[in-house]
């Protein structure tokens, strides 16, 4: 009896600890793991769930968010965005904690008017502050199909992909005390909205109500993460997990060089060199981050 002790304690410790906090794999069906934030009658969903179409007009945008909260986590999602003269318009796809000193980490698709490129602008945000923000041009027609569009965050990095290519990777550098978003759950939020005083070359193209109702989609959800189930395991995460995802603290030399062709061919801003904006000094992450380029 006394050699069973030990076992039923640690079997009692994998039952708490799996009520906290879950690492799963799904295929999303929105019906069952997402729900509507706003524009209630401007969320479509079709196809039995697996497809859904975010509408904006002249009154209003439209919005959804995950049901469940993640602390760490590897998300896909396919988007087809708002096709013809989009300028104003801003999709966005992203992960967000909650309250005054939130963390998130950003997809946000700035339209143009027909003929010039979608602007993908990506931040991330630590406790409140943002301002991280680098912009692409994409090298397809985000509007003619659905592209896959992933953020993968552990508690090493943050990665933006496209197509499963990296255009973006955000490292904890809290070595040097730069915030890393980590000890925060987030949600999966997705909307459509008007942002036309600063979307699209600064706010001085607005968008043409003429052209409303404005629509993109998303289909093909997918998550590999963490799942809360207590905001008492906000920051823990299996640490012996087999997931490729949670344990990556670097890119490997075929998606560095990636990631590499992207910023050199497609980024069109980069607030690591934005000599303007931050003329006293770029921030402290930024030399880090140029370094790790340059390797």
């Amino acid at each position: 009896m006394a050699a069973a002790a030990p076992l039923a304690v640690l079997l009692l410790m994998y039952i708490l600890l799996f009520n906290y906090l879950m690492v799963l794999l799904f295929a999303s069906n929105f019906y069952q793991d997402f729900e509507i934030t706003w524009g209630n009658g401007k969320v479509k969903i079709l196809n039995h769930g697996e497809i859904v179409t975010l509408y904006l007009d002249k009154d209003s945008g439209s919005g959804f968010q995950s049901k469940n909260e993640f602390v760490f986590g590897k998300i896909d999602m396919q988007i087809k965005l708002v096709s013809g003269n989009s300028a104003g318009t801003v999709t966005s796809y992203y992960l967000a904690s909650q309250g005054l000193t939130w963390d998130e980490i950003d997809f946000e698709f700035l339209g143009n008017l027909s003929g010039d490129p979608y602007i993908f602008h990506t931040n991330v945000i630590t406790q409140g502050r943002g301002d991280r923000e680098q912009q692409f041009y994409p090298w397809f027609d985000p509007t003619a199909d659905f592209h896959t569009y992933s953020i993968l965050w552990n508690p090493k990095t943050i990665v933006f992909y496209v197509d499963h290519t990296p255009v973006r990777e955000f490292k904890n550098l809290e070595k040097i005390n730069i915030p890393y978003p980590k000890n925060q759950p987030m949600r999966i939020h997705s909307s459509l909205w008007n942002a036309d005083d600063w979307a699209t070359r600064g706010g001085l193209v607005k968008t043409d109500w003429t052209k409303s109702p404005f629509t993109a989609s998303c289909r093909n959800f997918s998550v590999k993460a963490c799942i809360l189930h207590s905001r008492s395991a906000a920051s823990l995460c299996p640490s012996n997990s087999s997931s490729a995802w949670l344990k990556l603290e670097q890119l490997d030399e075929t998606s560095r060089e990636k990631l590499k062709w992207v910023q050199k061919n497609y980024m069109v801003y980069n607030y690591c060199a934005d000599t303007k904006r931050f003329p006293k000094g770029l921030p402290p992450e930024c030399a880090a981050t140029n370094a790790s380029l340059r390797s």
